[in-house]
């Protein structure tokens, strides 16, 4: 109950902050990914899983990203919530992206995305959405969340719409 206490405090305090105020560990486990590096680039924030039947999507994803990669930044958040879907270890995630998807865009440490122990980005990233009366696209794996060049978010996709369908694209036109 305490933490649930703590999380709720902590999504509503940090509903006033930015996007470019966080900072996480990336996959390697050494290097950070910065958000304030991203200002002035649309932003597709997407929690992901190697052994969904959404893993597919990276592909996707990547193509994604190559396109329009002057212009938007996909930042992958591994996370084990749905499912037990995403059981490896950092290295093996970042093994299993490279070798089977040939990611490049940028990649976090597992967090946990739903939950008492649910990450502070994705804590602020909820209480924006629901703010914004957007529907909360965590209900399973490869939700996305889209921020813009200002850094607010202006959109979220459920996990079945996929990287590259209209819905998404017509944000980037």
């Amino acid at each position: 109950m305490k933490t649930l206490i703590l999380s709720i405090i902590m999504a509503t305090s940090l509903t006033g902050s930015s996007i470019y105020d966080f900072k996480v560990t990336a996959l390697d486990g050494h290097s950070e990914i910065n958000f304030a590096d991203f200002k002035g680039k649309k932003i597709l924030i997407v929690n992901t899983a190697s052994k969904c039947g959404n893993t597919p999507q990276y592909k996707d994803l990547e193509a994604l990203y190559e396109k329009y990669k002057s212009k938007l930044v996909i930042v992958g958040f591994p996370a084990n919530n749905f499912g037990a879907q995403e059981p490896g270890t950092n290295t093996e995630i970042q093994e299993f992206c490279t070798r089977n998807y040939g990611v490049s865009f940028p990649m976090a440490e597992k967090i946990s995305v739903k939950g008492d122990d649910t990450h502070s980005l994705y804590q602020w990233l909820k209480a924006q959405a629901k703010e914004k009366e957007f529907s909360d696209p965590v209900t399973w794996n490869f939700g996305k969340f889209l921020i813009d060049e200002k850094g607010n978010l202006i959109a979220t996709f459920a996990p079945k719409t996929s990287p590259v369908s209209e819905e998404i694209l017509s944000y980037l036109k």
